[in-house]
């Protein structure tokens, strides 16, 4: 066997041994599973309640719209379990952390449902994000989205400098939600869209001054 392979194998190995030492919300194979499961219900709960009737003859930006705001709603829902995962934070900001799981897990369902009604995927699976909104850039490049290195620092800041790199990220990412929800509310075609966006525009808006004053507290 190449030394390539052994390595391969080894860092398999260590992959294994990290998700089985880690706490369950440093586990990534669980906080894939969480937010997959927090998706489908939300989805399942809005085919149910039968609420989103879609409008015949979506564009190209209902449609991008949905596929990458939801991609974007997952990290953001992803970054707030982690966040929610530690017990020596600000009570005021696991509140609004547990109001973003589950109020972008909720939107999420209900993106899922809209592009159902419209006959279109339920991702965007092209690698490129933003095309609808003449800003094509690769999905994982969208505005506001946190990298790889930004969720580690996440996963391992405790106590006020956790308080700190969750709100900074999170201002951030509502910052470039907001972005793409405002082009959105004035370009899609159906009204379910366009109120969608201007919803969560507005939202968001109203979470990322809460941030800013925690931020600027003593």
């Amino acid at each position: 066997m190449s030394t390539d392979a052994n390595d391969d194998n080894d860092d398999n190995t260590h992959n294994d041994q990290l998700d089985t030492a880690l706490p369950w919300w440093r586990s990534p194979r669980n906080l894939v599973a969480i937010l997959v499961a927090v998706v489908v219900l939300a989805s399942s709960a809005a085919f149910v309640l039968g609420e989103w009737n879609a409008t015949p003859d979506p564009n190209g930006v209902d449609v991008g719209y949905l596929q990458d705001m939801r991609a974007h709603h997952e990290q953001a829902v992803e970054m707030s379990l982690i966040f929610l995962g530690k017990s020596d934070t600000s009570s005021t900001l696991r509140l609004i952390a547990k109001e973003i799981a589950f109020g972008q897990a909720v939107d999420i369902g209900r993106m899922i449902q809209l592009l159902r009604d419209f006959d279109q995927p339920e991702a965007n699976e092209s690698g490129t994000g933003m095309g609808w909104m003449n800003e094509p850039l690769p999905i994982d490049r969208m505005p506001g989205l946190a990298t790889e290195s930004d969720l580690e620092a996440l996963i391992g800041a405790r106590g006020a400098q956790a308080n700190i790199t969750f709100a900074t990220l999170m201002i951030a990412h509502h910052q470039g939600g907001i972005h793409m929800a405002d082009y959105a509310a004035d370009k899609a075609d159906t009204r379910e869209v366009r109120d969608m966006a201007k919803s969560m525009s507005r939202s968001q808006a109203g979470e990322i001054t809460e941030l800013k004053q925690l931020l600027a507290a003593p």
